[in-house]
């Protein structure tokens, strides 16, 4: 008995000595964000633009799997704020998600809040920004997750990370931009420029003096880290003359393969090694657009960056594209899709797969087919024509299932459910739409154009497998959506053009190695499905990651339940939570 109960203690302290091993390796990385007004200089002209600790971009945040990041935010700006960690799983710390009115109140000018988890099981790009109004347009920066210390990519080690974020400038004051399109009913101004790195690059105004630089060695290999951080623009990317091949996207690994281009939706990170193979030289790194809604407005030009040889007969590290001793310098540029080429984007966005067979759920138990699409309400009878400037005298709105989505603004949802206030939302939110129709059809009725507005959520319980088919409608015009969950990463099992059809299109779902990301791009008069397993209680916004479709309303929240014991059930509030 006595040998036993040594065996047992021996036992105990092996476990608890790797316990301790494992926490000493568990790193806490402690950042502080200034929100402030920063005067920036772009396309000639100077603006107080609201940033993070005076940068833009923001600074970018390094840490391992399994690290914790504790922020604390100080907000100096005059506009409120949030911050929100896009794509981190946030395992039970709904209340640093961030999205406002959803998971927090502001921050309110002279106040602060930290933000304060753990990055867990997820390996690769991430990026932070902020989520109240049009802030994010300038309120934005990387998030990148290495493996472990001690572990190693699942590829080769490349020479470099280089993230390249992949921008939206306006010439104007972003939330200046959104509250004229609030007060008009109008869609927003376009952006007048893309950038890289918050540089829009060589063929714009005043801007070639500080094109971004991406330096390479002849025979390196560097992984590029590309975030799509544009407000409201899917974007082609690509490099002159150069091979990309994809490893992973949203901060999950993917089976290896290449492309000479990329496309990213609003939110959507894709890595890709690069090697230095080609004659030294300079080549263009370039993103433009990819417009799929129809005669819609939309920003034509095209944003570059450098990948520059070290070794290349020309200038050394300058910007721009001048000459030195009289020897032409300018980069080779290369060739990008249409801005409509549907095809391409299809053909990439079905190239991936998981590096390893997924878990992917096969029983469901809570099936939604979820409609997303934009609608025209008619103007209010109080309302003067110019604050009806939609088409034909209409104000523009958005839905889900027909369910306008509507913020509230006395409580965050978060809190409401977790101290049981009444009357802030209601769990009704519809898990199939109210009215079945040709959903992509060219003659749809236009009592469907004008949503419902709510505040409805959809319970969940802790644990529920859950399928989702997402399907875009030909309302006011079809179009590509990038469709973000907050607190999840989900499974693209399927995806297709038409109306979903049961009987026939789950015949391609892949249940062996689906992608797993945190956005997807919904495609344009067609269909996506997703599966998740609802093991992260909280409230949790699912909406169009372009930004004037959120604040259209095109967006949802899920409320999922505590399981059993504290490692199902929700953290407590923190103590410096900010009030409404």
């Amino acid at each position: 008995m006595e040998i036993v109960k040594s065996l047992i203690f021996i036992s105990l302290a092996v476990v608890l000595l790797f316990a301790s091993i494992a926490e000493a390796n568990i790193k806490a990385h402690h950042h502080e964000f200034i929100i402030q007004a920063t005067k920036v200089k772009r396309l000639c002209e100077t603006h107080n633009s609201i940033t993070v600790n005076g940068m833009f971009p923001g600074p970018m945040l390094v840490v391992n799997n399994g690290d914790t990041l504790v922020v604390k935010v100080i907000n100096r700006a005059r506009y409120n704020i949030t911050i929100h960690w896009h794509g981190v799983r946030q395992m039970r710390t709904g209340w640093a998600d961030g999205p406002e009115f959803v998971t927090q109140c502001p921050i309110r000018p002279g106040s602060s809040y930290t933000y304060r988890f753990t990055i867990q099981g997820q390996e690769g790009t991430l990026w932070w920004h902020a989520h109240s109004s049009w802030l994010r347009a300038t309120v934005y920066g990387s998030l990148l997750v290495l493996p472990p210390a001690g572990s190693s990519y699942p590829f080769t080690n490349p020479h470099r990370n280089v993230p390249l974020l992949l921008g939206e400038w306006w010439d104007a004051n972003p939330v200046d931009v959104l509250r004229e399109s609030i007060r008009t009913g109008g869609a927003p101004n376009n952006s007048d420029a893309y950038t890289i790195n918050g540089q829009p690059g060589d063929f714009y105004k005043c801007s070639s003096q500080d094109t971004a630089i991406v330096p390479i060695n002849v025979g390196e290999t560097i992984l590029l880290r590309v975030i799509n951080s544009a407000l409201n623009q899917p974007l082609f990317f690509t490099v002159a003359n150069h091979k990309l091949t994809v490893v992973g996207a949203d901060a999950s690994y993917v089976k290896p393969f290449t492309t000479n281009v990329i496309v990213l939706g609003p939110g959507q990170t894709t890595d890709v090694l690069i090697t230095g193979d080609q004659p030294p030289n300079r080549y263009y790194m370039a993103a433009r657009a990819y417009q799929s809604a129809q005669n819609a407005p939309f920003g034509n030009t095209t944003t570059t960056a450098i990948l520059q040889y070290k070794s290349a007969p020309c200038c050394g590290l300058g910007g721009g594209s001048g000459t030195k001793k009289g020897i032409s310098v300018k980069p080779i540029m290369p060739i990008l899709p249409a801005y409509n080429d549907t095809n391409t984007v299809t053909r990439f966005s079905q190239s991936f797969r998981s590096l390893r067979r997924a878990e992917v759920p096969t029983e469901i138990d809570e099936n939604l087919f979820v409609t997303v699409g934009l609608g025209l309400n008619n103007c209010p009878k109080n309302f003067r024509s110019r604050r009806c400037q939609g088409p034909n005298g209409t104000r523009f709105t958005a839905s889900m299932n027909n369910v306008s989505f509507a913020l509230p603004s006395n409580y965050s949802l978060l809190q409401a459910h977790h101290h049981g206030i009444p009357g802030v939302f209601t769990t009704d939110f519809p898990a199939k739409p109210p009215v079945k129709f040709d959903y992509t059809g060219n003659n749809i009725s236009r009592s469907l154009y004008q949503p419902d507005r709510g505040t409805k959520l959809y319970k969940l319980k802790y644990g529920s497998r859950v399928q989702i088919v997402l399907q875009d409608t030909g309302i006011v015009t079809p179009e590509n959506h990038p469709i973000h969950l907050h607190g999840y990463d989900f499974y693209i099992i399927a995806e297709g053009f038409g109306n979903f059809n049961p009987k026939k299109d789950t015949t391609k779902f892949n249940l062996e190695d689906p992608p797993l990301r945190n956005t997807v791009g919904v495609p344009v008069n067609g269909w996506a499905v997703i599966r998740f397993v609802a093991d992260n209680p909280g409230v949790w916004i699912m909406h169009c990651h372009l930004d004037a479709h959120i604040s259209w309303g095109l967006a949802m929240a899920f409320l999922v339940e505590n399981g059993n014991g504290v490692l199902q059930t929700m953290e407590q509030p923190p103590a410096d939570l900010p009030v409404c």
